[in-house]
């Protein structure tokens, strides 16, 4: 499946929504990464990834994550994600990445 990375700036909330789309792997990564520090350079606020159309991520995929978590990070700005299925949020999970992101929507959300 083809990737492909939606952006937009909400005003309202004040934060970038990244819309990622297909498959977050070894090929896609790179674009991901690319396209959110520029993204995120722009215009210095926390980002939310809505992860609804995200059908894959592997290892790579994670690792992007936390590339735009540490660009945040050293700014004080946070990555929210939301809507995420389960087989990918898992990932999280298992690797205990979970207590460095907030899972909007969901119950252990804090």
């Amino acid at each position: 499946m083809l990737f492909q990375l939606s952006r937009q700036y909400d005003e309202k909330e004040k934060r970038l929504i990244l819309k990622p789309k297909g498959e977050l792997d070894i090929t896609s990564t790179p674009e991901f990464k690319k396209i959110g520090e520029r993204e995120y350079n722009k215009y210095k606020s926390d980002i939310l990834i809505d992860a609804e159309d995200l059908v894959y991520m592997d290892s790579t995929g994670l690792g992007a994550f936390i590339y735009l978590l540490k660009l945040c990070k050293g700014e004080d700005h946070k990555i929210s994600i939301v809507n995420m299925k389960k087989s990918i949020r898992k990932l999280f999970t298992i690797t205990k990445l979970d207590d460095f992101f907030t899972f909007e929507g969901e119950e252990n959300e804090g």
